[in-house]
């Protein structure tokens, strides 16, 4: 069942997130929305609508931590408020490009796998990347910020290639398009 943003406006608030924090989960759910409707457009089955749902949530965990944990910490609060486990594990999975077991393990994570495999998880990732406070932005600019955090950026190019490779087409370009034409 989809979340409306009514809804998802009442559990940010009930965890306290910030404006700020809000604005970013609504456009990360606008381009999670572009990829989706392209990827069913071409036959690729998902379920938008937890795709859609966890994107308008997916940094409810930054009200516990600011770390790499929050994707784990929103995960457990989305579950303590019945969200369904599509939504809780996309949330789970959207941090960086994703965690590997090692680097989970070396984080302290329990033993989870927090990497990106579904087209729902890719999605909301991937979506995440191209939104920067609550504006869209070129891919590169993500991986300009990976490369300062030290974080891995084949891995974030990895999630891009997937995407492209599902849609036949550059997802950054379609969203780019798509989000412009609708404002």
């Amino acid at each position: 069942m989809k979340t409306s943003y009514e809804e998802a406006l009442r559990i940010h608030r009930k965890y306290g997130s910030s404006d700020r924090v809000i604005r970013h989960c609504k456009t990360v759910a606008v381009v999670t929305m572009v990829l989706g409707e392209e990827y069913l457009l071409r036959g690729v089955r998902l379920d938008l609508d937890s795709a859609y749902s966890a994107a308008l949530l997916h940094d409810i965990g930054r009200n516990v931590t600011q770390t790499v944990r929050h994707g784990v910490e929103g995960a457990e609060l989305l579950r303590s408020e019945g969200m369904g486990p599509t939504v809780v594990e996309i949330v789970r999975k959207h941090v960086g490009a994703g965690i590997s077991d090692q680097e989970a393990k070396a984080l302290g994570f329990p033993d989870l796998d927090c990497v990106p495999k579904s087209a729902e998880e890719v999605i909301v990732c991937f979506a995440d990347k191209m939104v920067d406070a609550d504006s869209v932005r070129p891919f590169e600019e993500e991986v300009k910020r990976f490369q300062r955090k030290g974080h891995d950026v084949e891995r974030l190019r990895a999630l891009r290639a997937r995407i492209e490779a599902d849609l036949g087409e550059d997802p950054e370009a379609l969203i780019l398009d798509k989000v412009k034409e609708s404002q």
